[in-house]
């Protein structure tokens, strides 16, 4: 598998897993700009999560969520900001969470759900 299908199979797998949680799925992939995207928009008890999904097919150089980093946050933060005003959504409560996914030889997930990141 490419990088790319990797990707696009782990937020898959993300999106199923917020599902089964009680999430409702609002967006996917919702761009800002040419540098800005957010994987995954979801709605759970009144909150708006923005979720930045990583998968790895080994951990060789770390695991999938050591991938995001402060400029990573911020760019999420922006993009956040944007879509709250454009789909009228200001008074909202919302928050930045990540899922790592960790594939074995056989593709089956190992995922990491962290909540309410801050940079």
């Amino acid at each position: 598998m490419t990088n790319k299908t990797i990707g696009k199979y782990g937020e898959q797998i993300a999106k199923n897993f917020l599902i089964k949680k009680g999430f409702k799925i609002l967006e996917l992939n919702y761009r800002y700009s040419r540098l800005a995207e957010i994987d995954i928009i979801a709605k759970k008890n009144n909150t708006i999560h923005f979720i930045e999904v990583k998968t790895r097919t080994q951990n060789f150089f770390g695991e999938p969520l050591e991938a995001i980093n402060q400029s990573k946050l911020k760019s999420i933060y922006k993009c956040a900001l944007y879509y709250m005003q454009n789909v009228s959504m200001k008074n909202e409560k919302y928050q930045i969470d990540a899922i790592g996914i960790l594939l074995n030889k056989d593709n089956d997930p190992s995922i990491t759900y962290l909540e309410n990141l801050t940079f």
